[in-house]
């Protein structure tokens, strides 16, 4: 085996402790909204009989939908950015479970919690 192939390819220290900031901002704005949700859904369920400002009453169920919707998608955003942390404490992040290739920069800025390039992506 050359001395190559023994090298795991992988991004720097410096480039990691990039994406772990770009995340962490990330998971600051999507913890935001998820207390925003929850307290909506909070505020809304203490008060049933007060209807929400401007919504009758099946315009309430449809917005407490929405909000446990968003919630929960939010919840799920949360947990791929944690993991995505996690990826980078052990230095694994932006490798392509797939490929095992490089992810590229620009994607990993658009979708830092990415864990397959595009073209592995695509080939699903």
């Amino acid at each position: 085996m050359s001395q190559d192939q023994s090298i795991t390819v992988r991004y720097s220290d410096n480039e990691l402790a990039e994406f772990k900031a770009i995340i962490n901002k990330k998971l600051g704005y999507a913890r935001t909204d998820l207390k925003f949700y929850l307290d909506s859904l909070k505020e809304m369920s203490e008060n049933p009989d007060n209807k929400v400002k401007g919504l009758d009453d099946g315009s309430t169920s449809t917005e407490v939908t929405r909000l446990n919707t968003l919630a929960s998608r939010q919840q799920k955003h949360i947990k791929h950015l944690e993991n995505a942390l996690q990826r980078i404490e052990s230095k694994t992040y932006g490798v392509c479970r797939e490929t095992g290739t490089l992810i590229p920069k620009e994607r990993l800025k658009a979708v830092p919690h990415a864990t397959l390039s595009v073209e592995a992506k695509m080939s699903r």
